[in-house]
């Protein structure tokens, strides 16, 4: 990709392995990067403690964290009292979509970081969906993510002028976890300061179960690179 000198871009950063890769890759193209993390309530609150680690290390040109609260929706097992499923993947049931998914999530993220954007006047926004080797969340599909650029034209003040054209870059759309986890490692990333698991302990330690850790397990699995990850059963590790 060529970048102009000095382009920036918002970069959704949650903490976890994919939004870890698209920072890194963001850097590495070549941008002033701004990253965004939402606290939105999630249960799997300590993915904020890594977003801002792994923001640290990568570094960035500023980093906010937009504190939203999708509890009072609820509806999803990350936003309301509602069991995480837990070894769901390794019985491959993924045939409809998770209690996991929290509703319109991507939207409502992808909105604040357009919405950034016109105030800094940037015109491209990162984020780490990925519609192969994931929970089959909808908001994770090239089809979305195609409509929402569409939407960007002519929801903004830039876009309804024809000053400039908005971009959704989803680099790792089309990669299984083990691609990601390579292309991470290749550009840098520390995985030991990322988070995955849906449903930690007080301590902030992986439960192992859930379909996040089980993704992660078996993504450092296949690619050939140790798992970093801290879990509660130390039986669970990969």
């Amino acid at each position: 990709m060529t970048t102009s000198p000095g382009a920036k871009a918002v970069v959704l950063v949650s903490g976890g392995v994919d939004s870890s890769t698209v920072l890194a890759l963001a850097k590495k193209d070549g941008f002033e990067v701004y990253a965004l993390t939402f606290d939105y309530g999630q249960r799997h609150h300590h993915e904020l403690a890594a977003a801002q680690r792994i923001v640290s290390a990568i570094g960035v040109k500023q980093h906010v964290i937009a504190k939203i609260d999708l509890r009072v929706f609820g509806g999803s097992a990350l936003t309301d009292d509602l069991e995480v499923p837990k070894r769901r993947f390794a019985a491959a049931s993924q045939a409809e979509i998770p209690i996991t998914y929290v509703p319109a999530r991507n939207t409502i993220f992808l909105s604040f970081a357009l919405g950034w954007c016109e105030v800094l006047q940037a015109y491209d926004i990162f984020i780490g969906a990925n519609a192969i080797d994931y929970s089959g969340y909808p908001d994770c599909r090239h089809e979305f993510l195609e409509q929402f650029e569409r939407l960007a034209q002519v929801a903004t003040k830039a876009g309804v002028e024809g000053r400039s054209h908005y971009r959704i870059h989803a680099p790792l759309l089309s990669l299984s976890k083990a691609d990601i986890i390579r292309t991470g490692h290749e550009a840098g990333v520390d995985f030991a300061l990322t988070h995955s698991c849906y449903d930690p302990s007080p301590e902030g330690l992986a439960c192992g179960a859930c379909d996040s850790c089980e993704l992660r397990r078996r993504g450092f699995l296949e690619a050939g690179i140790p798992d970093p990850t801290r879990y509660q059963d130390l039986n669970n590790g990969a």
